[in-house]
């Protein structure tokens, strides 16, 4: 399927991509894809390093007391008079 590909065909092809986005934004696009690749070797070799010990977090302690229930009694009132 690719096999058809010669050189002169790379070289329109290229050509086109040039005339159509121009020079800037494929100097960005270089820019930011070398970043990229770039970024993604160093997280691949900082795996190989072992990580520093951290101390656990502090636990929280929480209080032992259960929560606050009413001990107020609520007094019937008197539906006709409200009270």
């Amino acid at each position: 399927m690719l096999s058809g590909i010669s050189l002169p065909h790379i070289l329109l092809l290229l050509l086109i991509v040039i005339m159509v986005f121009g020079t800037s934004k494929l100097k960005n696009l270089g820019k930011d894809l070398g970043g990229a690749i770039k970024g993604f070797k160093e997280s691949m070799k900082g795996e190989d390093e072992p990580a520093a010990p951290t101390a656990p977090p502090a636990q929280i302690q929480q209080a032992q007391t259960p929560p606050a229930q009413s001990t107020a009694v609520q007094q019937p009132t008197d539906q006709k008079t409200g009270q």
